[in-house]
């Protein structure tokens, strides 16, 4: 008769960690491999509502690093989210003149052009000798 591998000796939670490593365990998540982006906030959710990351890591299947990056991402997002201001009249008149500005400079440069083009044709038409 054989025996399992808990009963040659090694401690049952190395092949249980065996088990769930191959996704046969009965342990944690059912889905493995990669998260959404809705699976990782409300991961980083249960870590900040106060669940310790060993919790977590094990109900999820990642390891604890993992799990740090994407709490520090979600609190830099949130950070410069809040950062941000919303547009007010003043950045939409700002807005309204540079391209006024840009309409300006184009007309300009197209002007210039033209009258490169004039000289090139009769270059003494505008200018007059003095004598």
């Amino acid at each position: 008769m054989k025996k399992n591998r808990s009963d040659q000796g090694q401690a049952p939670e190395s092949s249980e960690g065996a088990r769930r490593a191959t996704g046969e365990g009965s342990g944690g998540s059912a889905h493995r491999g990669r998260f959404s982006a809705q699976r990782k906030f409300e991961a980083v959710q249960r870590l900040l509502r106060g669940e310790s990351e060993e919790e977590v890591s094990r109900a999820l299947g990642v390891t604890a690093a993992i799990l740090a990056d994407w709490r520090d991402t979600a609190v830099m997002s949130a950070v410069s989210s809040l950062k941000s201001r919303n547009p007010d009249e003043k950045d939409e008149e700002t807005q309204r003149l540079k391209a006024k500005i840009g309409e300006l400079s184009m007309e300009n440069e197209l002007l210039y052009e033209k009258i490169h083009r004039m000289e090139a044709k009769n270059p003494f038409l505008m200018r007059k000798l003095r004598p």
